[in-house]
């Protein structure tokens, strides 16, 4: 039985926690804020509740295998797991909108021909033929496996299969996710349906790497869900899940430092003073905190793959309506930008400001959100990390936006709540409130992640920063990685 130090107390720490300590080990996670989850927070206010963070679930196979293989109650036994149709609603610049039915590849193709014309639904179907393919290529060296030795292997080869595009006389390939719309999906609608999943991580579609097709070809192989009462319960119960492991809690702890003894990681400090000993230390925090926590010693990855710079970080505005939900309202819908090209330079450009952002509005259907005959509404946008505003003169422009999918929305408002980069920091640590991306192949690499393991024998990092990446399901798949490179040694290859 080892002893193992955990710093962070989000959603990777979380699931590599309950993982070693099903495998025998002695675990203490050491959180330096008063609770768990990461950015997986909620806000509540005179009976109105929000998550602050992600509002949706994909890929909830992760976490089932979470709780399969650390006890005997199943997820859906811990959390009521819905799945969410349609799968979202989209409200184009030209007014025309569609809703697209979740996991339903024939059903999707139906909506976006009615939608947008014959042939549109086609494209896009062919679109997610190809796309699949993407997903066959790099499935288990992006998510199921630690980070291949020869990572290079997945810098240079592009695994989306394009299609030939010829003009004046030459034959290219989409490399991007914006050449993949204009050559493939030729229609500013699907390309703005294609664009909105990777400008939702906070990636520029122009030089985003076509590989990023497999974003929303997991949503729709796998579909999109719902943790009834808000994905604050999903922390919840993995949190729960951990105590009844045996997984020691230490809030308000804040790690000062990485020991190390002997040329590996022996325990953590304590901003007390205190230090707790350990064999293992598995760090959930961000590249720059870790900087600190190893005083400057270059520990990520294997010197070459590098945490990547924050592209973006996200602005939440958390409504208040009186009012009930009207029914068949769509869970979720995306306004997009009027102006693509304005928002993406305001995003990753030059641009001072974009008054007409890409809006995601979230309306669920639960109950537990609101008092009687209300609704609780969250508006989230990308937003440049370090946004150095209050954010007031935005939340108004998203407010703006979001009317064209909430009818009479300033009329039903009883008041909000604005959620702004510095929160985000605040809740992860995570410079400039920037959120980790996901992992993709090809672009020189520029988008993998380091691997789990470090240069520092016996210390590990876990969560967004490192491989496989951001997100929900990529954080609970790195809490897997490090399980079994710490029970099953350097040898472990994933599961099978």
């Amino acid at each position: 039985m080892a002893r193992i130090a955990v710093i962070g107390a989000g959603m990777g720490a979380l699931t590599a926690a309950a993982r070693l300590a099903v495998a025998g080990h002695r675990v203490a996670v050491y959180e330096r804020t008063d609770t768990y989850g990461g950015a997986l927070r909620r806000f509540e206010r005179e009976g109105f509740s929000f998550d602050t963070g992600p509002g949706l679930l994909p890929l909830p196979a992760v976490y089932r295998d979470l709780f399969v293989k650390t006890g005997k109650e199943p997820l859906e036994s811990c959390v009521e797991l819905v799945q969410v149709d349609p799968s979202s609603r989209h409200v184009f610049a030209d007014g025309t909108e569609v809703s697209l039915p979740n996991a339903s590849r024939a059903g999707v193709v139906a909506a976006l021909d009615e939608a947008l014309g014959a042939g549109a639904g086609k494209r896009w179907g062919d679109f997610l033929v190809r796309a699949r393919e993407a997903w066959d290529r790099t499935r288990r060296p992006l998510l199921e496996e630690p980070l291949w030795p020869d990572w290079q292997v997945l810098a240079e080869r592009e695994p989306y299969p394009s299609v030939p595009h010829k003009r004046l006389l030459r034959t290219r390939r989409a490399a991007t996710l914006a050449e993949i719309g204009a050559w493939e999906l030729r229609d500013p609608r699907l390309t703005a349906l294609l664009e909105s999943h990777a400008l939702g991580h906070g990636l520029d579609p122009r030089v985003t790497p076509a590989s990023a097709a497999v974003l929303p070809y997991m949503e729709h192989a796998f579909g999109t869900w719902y943790v009834r009462g808000g994905l604050r319960e999903l922390a919840r119960a993995v949190y729960e899940r951990c105590l009844a492991r045996r997984v020691e809690f230490h809030f308000g702890a804040d790690v000062t430092g990485v020991r190390e003894k002997d040329g590996r990681a022996s325990g953590v400090e304590l901003a007390d003073g205190s230090v707790a000993e350990a064999d293992f230390v598995v760090a959930g925090v961000a590249p720059g905190v870790l900087d600190r926590l190893t005083e400057g010693t270059p520990v990520r990855g294997d010197g070459e793959v590098r945490p990547q710079p924050a592209a973006a970080s996200r602005l939440t505005v958390l409504l208040a309506l009186r009012g009930a939900r009207p029914e068949s309202t769509a869970h979720r819908t995306v306004v997009h930008a009027r102006d693509r090209d304005a928002e993406l330079d305001a995003l990753f450009g030059t641009a001072a400001r974009n008054p007409h952002p890409t809006v995601t509005v979230l309306r669920p259907d639960d109950p537990r959100l609101a008092p009687e005959d209300h609704e609780s509404v969250t508006l989230t946008t990308v937003v440049p990390a370090r946004l150095d505003r209050s954010g007031d003169d935005l939340t108004d422009q998203v407010i703006t936006v979001a009317e064209r999918a909430v009818p009479g929305l300033r009329d039903r408002l009883l008041w909000h709540e604005v959620r702004t980069p510095a929160d985000i920091a605040e809740a992860t640590g995570a410079e400039g409130g920037a959120v980790p991306v996901p992992a993709l192949a090809a672009a020189g690499g520029r988008l993998l992640h380091p691997s789990n393991s470090t240069r520092m024998p016996g210390l590990f990092t876990v969560g967004g920063w490192t491989h496989p990446g951001g997100g929900l399901p990529h954080a609970g798949m790195s809490g897997a990685l490090v399980a079994g490179l710490i029970v099953e040694g350097p040898e472990f290859r994933g599961s099978q």
